[in-house]
């Protein structure tokens, strides 16, 4: 069963469906997936087909919503020469292609109702008509269709007919999204990093504090938007790991820029080419080198960092508790608040070394230009050097 090897996971949801997919398989029942975008329904299909008996037949898929309404019924059911503008040959359509096989019909929600009525009698009679044809055609096919839109509420909107919805709906089988099953995404990951890794590359691997964020993303597009975000880093950084942290901005997907700003994720946890705050240390805050940073490294001296001159006596008080230097409070402190007022300064005071060039700022702080104007924006920064 060599297609259900290609549903990755080992989340109780992934184990679950391909305990199902094993069990629904061998009967010829149509069975109707569903699950958001990109969640993998056409793998599940193909791997229905391939526990079948119907294995050595074909694989015939069909994207309803793909496909121009006027065409689709000749795609589906086939024409013959003359029955329209165009119909130069007799064509066989995708039910007499599936013969002795499956027919997997995907986004079955966009299809029209007047098709809706000829797929039905095509279920109950086990018989096409092709445009233009004469006579109907008997079919042997087991139909899988799939949807990710709530055919109930299509049902309600008079846009699917409920009939239909039973026929379809005999073994129904749901595709949890990828948010639901953060557990698979480290061996997804691994999967699709091997996949498309070239020739004898070795495949990319992800930083663990990466890691932490992609399982904390939501996933829109859930499997297929991973699969791609592999597919990009693989071009960019083939054999490396790769870090968020130094991925240009436009290549991380928005959602997870969000967690990254939301998490301080540059400042609280860069631990490459310098600490700012270390999660195994709390207690020296260090800066890299100029080469790396821009900045030279300084040292905490008498509870206040050397570059902020001016006195800022809540934020020395933080840097203080971070040395060890003064009991922590009853009462705690904001931690994420305390971390962005130290980051507004070393924005305020690097714009102020640079004289307000903001090209040159992010080259001091290490951030990308884009990254710095929304961080300036953000926290309504002054530009003015002085």
């Amino acid at each position: 069963m060599p297609e259900i090897n290609t549903i990755i996971g080992m989340s109780p949801e992934i184990k679950a469906l391909r305990e199902l997919i094993k069990m629904l398989g061998p009967s010829d029942s149509t069975v109707l997936i569903l699950g958001e975008s990109g969640t993998g329904k056409e793998l599940v299909a193909k791997a229905l087909h391939e526990c079948s008996g119907r294995a050595a037949g074909p694989f015939i898929p069909v994207n309803c919503g793909a496909i121009p309404r006027d065409l689709l019924e000749s795609e589906l059911f086939g024409h013959k020469r003359g029955s329209f503008t165009g119909a130069i040959s007799d064509r066989k359509g995708r039910f007499q292609l599936a013969d002795k096989g499956t027919l997997f019909l995907d986004e079955i929600g966009d299809m029209s109702l007047d098709l809706q009525v000829k797929l039905l009698r095509v279920l109950q009679e086990r018989k096409v008509d092709p445009v233009g044809s004469l006579g109907a055609i008997p079919i042997d096919v087991r139909v899988i269709a799939a949807t990710h839109q709530n055919i109930e509420s299509l049902i309600d909107e008079g846009r699917f007919r409920k009939d239909l919805y039973y026929r379809l709906n005999i073994m129904p089988i749901e595709v949890r999204p990828l948010a639901e099953r953060a557990k698979d995404i480290p061996m997804l990951i691994e999967h699709f990093a091997r996949q498309q890794a070239q020739g004898a590359k070795a495949p990319i691997s992800i930083s663990r504090a990466s890691m932490e964020l992609l399982l904390s993303y939501d996933w829109p597009g859930n499997v297929r938007e991973l699969s791609n975000l592999i597919d990009r880093y693989t071009t960019l950084y083939p054999e490396q790991e790769v870090d968020l942290r130094s991925v240009p901005v436009s290549m991380v997907p928005v959602g997870v820029r969000k967690l990254m700003e939301r998490n301080c994720i540059g400042i609280e946890n860069r631990t490459q080419k310098g600490n700012i705050v270390t999660k195994s240390s709390v207690r020296k805050l260090k800066f890299a080198e100029e080469e790396n940073f821009g900045l030279s490294k300084v040292k905490m001296k008498d509870k206040a960092l050397s570059i902020l001159d001016s006195p800022i006596d809540e934020i020395q008080r933080v840097i203080a508790l971070a040395q060890g230097e003064q009991d922590f409070p009853d009462e705690g402190v904001e931690l994420k608040q305390h971390l962005l007022e130290i980051e507004t300064r070393l924005i305020q005071e690097a714009l102020s070394k640079a004289k307000g060039n903001v090209s040159k700022t992010a080259r001091l702080l290490s951030l990308q230009r884009t990254t710095l104007i929304e961080k300036i924006n953000k926290y309504g920064i002054q530009q003015v050097a002085r």
